[in-house]
């Protein structure tokens, strides 16, 4: 039996439109609480001790990417347990974890202890991808691309309310107090998972486990994970690419100083509010016309229009191509993830999802690093159009493996 043959034939349970809202407020909330703190999280290094400009800066960045390294390491983990003992008690643990050490982190009293607890936060956590997985594994193939595509659009909707909530809270209650309420919330969607996800699982046999445990080896056919994968990756790396540089490139085109950060933060946003309004639509659009076609279309679209932002010479003009940009790249993950769901074994689906994580994790992190040395040493335009030349790979060697019938 083929590997899309079985997943097609995985269990859908008749819960999953309530498992999905469930999982969209859940991933909602806990993606604010953790992206919360990049609006004073310098401030609060500084409380904890460090006077140092260039300290405080340096340990800010450490204390920031903690979470996501730990958070790739352990996906691929927490996505083979999740096979093996069920993916709700996944998103259990992750709600709870995420609950005590994110009100751990309004106790710390030394920066060490922030580092740790923000390597313990990405340790535990996971309840985005672990809802990603749920819901790729229980709602009906017809509906994957729709139900994955809603569920994005409330994470990145989290990545775009958690630093305007970090800036917000912060004056009104202090910043401790906005971690214990962060954590307080979470523990919320602890409950809410605990007793509103509906999972019908399934211990799977003894001889599927063996069969399956290999992961890798039991998928006849690795270039459409191995396509997936990269364009995971590329997605945040386009994304990330220009965080480092954006503010200096803005200055550029902003004739009033005053004016040179309200625009950043407009362009950082753009493309996040384009991906949350055009995430479901896509998803919904890749359930007609395949899933495939969606993923080449995005990255070739998006490669196209890296290239005018390089060239832009007024920030409203940057501030619409990105936006554009958001709006393409918007279904990339949920058709990434519903392809990868219907070429694997059902078995071994969180494994493979949970590597699928990983890589965008690894974009996270490389995004802006490679953005901030090429733009350091080749000039800021050489970011876009070297972007621009990793989706465009990207999409022709996606139309080159996509499959015959798409």
């Amino acid at each position: 039996m083929t590997a899309t043959h079985e997943a097609d034939n995985s269990a859908q349970s008749p819960y999953w439109r309530q498992n999905l809202i469930v999982c969209l407020l859940g991933s909602f909330t806990t993606i604010v609480a953790m992206t919360l703190i990049l609006p004073f999280l310098p401030l609060y290094v500084e409380q904890l001790g460090v006077k140092e400009h260039a300290a405080i800066v340096q340990w800010s960045g450490v204390a920031y990417g903690a979470t996501f390294f730990t958070a790739a390491l352990v996906a691929p983990l927490w996505g083979r347990l999740a096979d093996l003992y069920g993916r709700k008690l996944m998103l259990i643990r992750a709600s709870l974890g995420m609950a005590v050490a994110m009100s751990l982190i309004g106790m710390a009293t030394d920066v060490w202890q922030l580092v740790f607890l923000r390597l313990l936060t990405g340790l535990l956590g996971g309840y985005a991808s672990g809802s990603t997985v749920l819901v790729a594994t229980q709602t009906p193939k017809a509906k994957t691309g729709w139900a994955l595509g809603t569920l994005s659009s409330g994470i990145m909707a989290g990545n775009l309310v958690g630093p305007l909530v970090g800036g917000a809270l912060p004056p009104l209650i202090g910043i401790r107090q906005t971690f214990w309420l962060a954590g307080g919330v979470i523990f919320i969607t602890f409950l809410a998972t605990s007793f509103f996800i509906k999972e019908e699982w399934r211990a799977p046999k003894k001889h599927a486990t063996r069969q399956e445990g290999a992961g890798w080896m039991a998928i006849a056919d690795k270039r459409p994970i191995i396509v997936m994968l990269l364009a995971g990756m590329f997605l945040m790396l386009a994304n990330m690419s220009i965080e480092p540089i954006i503010t200096v490139y803005v200055a550029q085109l902003v004739s009033d100083p005053s004016q040179v950060t309200l625009v950043a933060g407009i362009v950082m946003s753009a493309a996040a509010l384009g991906s949350i309004l055009s995430a479901s639509r896509l998803g919904k659009l890749a359930d007609r016309i395949g899933h495939w076609n969606v993923i080449v279309a995005a990255l070739a679209v998006s490669a196209l229009l890296l290239i005018p932002q390089a060239f832009v010479t007024e920030g409203w003009q940057l501030i619409v191509l990105r936006f554009l940009m958001g709006l393409s790249l918007g279904g990339l993950l949920p058709c990434i993830t519903a392809v990868i769901r219907h070429n694997v074994p059902d078995g071994i689906a969180g494994n493979i999802l949970g590597y699928a994580t990983s890589s965008q994790y690894i974009g996270q992190v490389v995004g802006p690093l490679a953005g901030g040395f090429v733009g350091g040493h080749f000039g800021m335009r050489a970011v876009f159009l070297a972007t621009c030349l990793l989706l465009a790979c990207g999409a022709f060697y996606g139309w080159l493996v996509r499959p015959r019938d798409q």
